[in-house]
């Protein structure tokens, strides 16, 4: 869920999931709106506000939205489709990050099927969970990658933080080694990195992570060095 201040409300950005029969899930993203500083969150309806559509044909998911310039941004994730990397192997999902802008948050314009952050390690690296912040004026983003599929055995293909940086929010150029966050060897991060979530907090720039199997051992704090 991804939660910001607009006026006098919070709104929150959820990503909810729906089972399938010939792959395993499939992912929209909705609007919940709080207006009592974030006690309780009613949806605005019972459907999603950002969706599958022809180019982005499942997986849209993990929006993370910001107000820049009296315009929504929302930084999400599509699916690229279903793959069986092996006849024996259920089919694995793909997804990259794209980009939507609205004036209201809740209707928005997507820029259809563009991926924005270049791949690293090929066309069957998924992108997950975008996260963007202004850094002295110019836009960071951090995202967790892997490989799409067998990352859940070893620790080589497993979750990684990526980052990128944008002075105008539509060209990313892609530097996972500026600003790097590696593991820790025989720790509870020593095999994955995912789920980030960078913020400020007394002027200083923070990153929440969670570790090993999606954080089942912990979930880190990173600061910004200076």
């Amino acid at each position: 869920m991804s939660v910001m201040r607009h006026g006098a409300a919070v709104y929150g950005y959820t990503c909810g999931w729906n089972r399938r029969v010939s792959v395993s899930v499939d992912t929209a993203i909705g609007l919940a709106i709080s207006h009592d500083n974030g006690l309780t969150f009613q949806r605005i309806g019972d459907g999603p506000v950002l969706a599958a559509s022809l180019h982005e044909p499942c997986l849209v998911g993990d929006g993370f939205v910001r107000v820049i310039g009296g315009l929504f941004h929302m930084w999400y994730i599509f699916g690229t489709g279903w793959k069986k990397f092996s006849p024996d192997a259920p089919p694995d999902r793909t997804y990259k990050i794209g980009h939507a802008v609205s004036k209201d948050g809740i209707n928005w314009v997507k820029e259809e099927a563009r991926q924005i952050i270049a791949d690293r390690l090929g066309a069957d690296e998924s992108q997950a969970l975008p996260t963007v912040i202004d850094i002295e004026g110019r836009y960071h983003m951090f995202f967790c990658y892997r490989q799409s599929f067998d990352f859940r055995s070893g620790s080589d293909r497993s979750y990684r933080i990526g980052h990128a940086w944008s002075d105008d929010l539509a060209n990313w150029t892609r530097d996972d080694d500026d600003l790097r966050l590696d593991p820790t060897p025989g720790d509870w991060d020593s095999d994955m990195l995912c789920y980030p979530h960078v913020f400020k907090c007394d002027g200083k720039v923070y990153l929440l992570y969670n570790g090993n199997e999606f954080g089942r051992y912990g979930f880190g704090l990173a600061e910004l060095e200076t």
